[in-house]
């Protein structure tokens, strides 16, 4: 049984429109226009235990509202989802014991409080055995790296060490399930790559079910072996980042390196997208790309090639921008 499942999930807003002026102010009294808006449209996925899987969509898309509707916070206007078992907006306590939700814009510590005060008030929520709470925290603070910061007021953190507070908060109670929302949102790379670390190693120790947002698509090359693409609310992709970019590009990249002084005019071949000293790199339809590196092979000095495919970023970037 699959640890989510969501069966023709969907999301309607109505929301309230308001004419310009005073005369729009009057008539709002009596009777509102109202706009519909279909944040999330019949999306059908599965998710198995242990796995991490990325969720990607531009700003918009219905991915933050798809986690609220998973994790109970919001009931959805059609469709239905199973969590652990459990239906999630039924919000009932045995599933709210089992998952976390971390989202990188907002925050569930006390501001004006040190960290170690938040995770004793979460201690106490989730009925967490108090032997069991100090050595979760000890490792959790370790292999985060903010030992130190714990008994500093949240409002003094860095981004970095809050969000990184955060994901303590969020798995004191180590849930089975955690939803992730832009958890590197704004940070450096160093800390976005210590965080990355650190959700690789408590996924294989503690076997979670993650199932993460995120514009960075470092993060979810390193950790996600599949991915699920919504736009506009729509589901349009579900697969690997290898499938998804032999879906939705039709090139593959030639890298050359030649025993020339002078770089040779290649653009008969395909398209020059980038040029070095003595080496470029040449974009070809992908069915013509073996006859292609024959031909160069056989007319030109090449020291060196490399066959690439387009690299995920570039294809969610066109994939999104309305490109093919």
């Amino acid at each position: 049984m699959p640890v989510i499942e969501v069966r023709n999930l969907s999301k309607v807003y109505a929301t309230p429109q308001k004419q310009p002026g005073v005369w729009g102010s009057v008539k709002a009294l009596v009777s509102r226009e109202k706009s519909i808006v279909e944040a999330v449209k019949n999306i059908s996925f599965c998710l198995e235990e242990g796995e991490v899987v990325g969720f990607l969509g531009p700003n918009g898309a219905g991915k933050t509202t798809t986690l609220k509707m998973l994790s109970g916070i919001l009931h959805p206007s059609g469709g239905d989802a199973s969590v652990l078992g459990f239906t999630p907006f039924d919000r009932k306590p045995e599933m709210l014991r089992q998952i976390a939700l971390v989202m990188g814009n907002r925050q569930q510590l006390w501001w004006d409080l040190p960290a170690w005060d938040s995770f004793v008030v979460l201690r106490e929520l989730y009925d967490v055995p108090v032997k069991d709470f100090d050595q979760r925290v000890e490792y959790l603070l370790e292999a985060l790296q903010i030992t130190d910061k714990v008994n500093t007021q949240v409002r003094k953190l860095s981004l970095g060490e809050r969000m990184k507070c955060e994901l303590v908060a969020a798995l004191i109670h180590l849930p089975r399930v955690v939803f992730l929302d832009e958890p590197t949102i704004g940070l450096d790379v160093v800390s976005q790559k210590r965080i990355r670390d650190f959700l690789r190693e408590f996924n294989h120790r503690e076997k979670c079910t993650i199932l993460l947002t995120s514009h960075y698509m470092q993060d979810v090359q390193e950790l996600c072996k599949r991915v699920i693409v919504i736009d506009h609310g729509v589901l349009v992709f579900e697969g690997t980042l290898e499938e998804l970019t032999s879906r939705y590009s039709d090139s593959r990249r030639l890298r050359l390196t030649f025993d020339l002084d002078e770089l040779p005019d290649l653009g008969r071949f395909g398209e020059v997208v980038e040029t070095q000293e003595q080496s470029l790199v040449l974009a070809v339809p992908r069915a013509k790309t073996a006859a292609v590196t024959s031909q160069i092979l056989q007319n030109y000095p090449v020291k060196d090639i490399a066959v690439e495919d387009v690299s995920a970023e570039e294809v969610i970037r066109d994939l999104f921008g309305g490109g093919s």
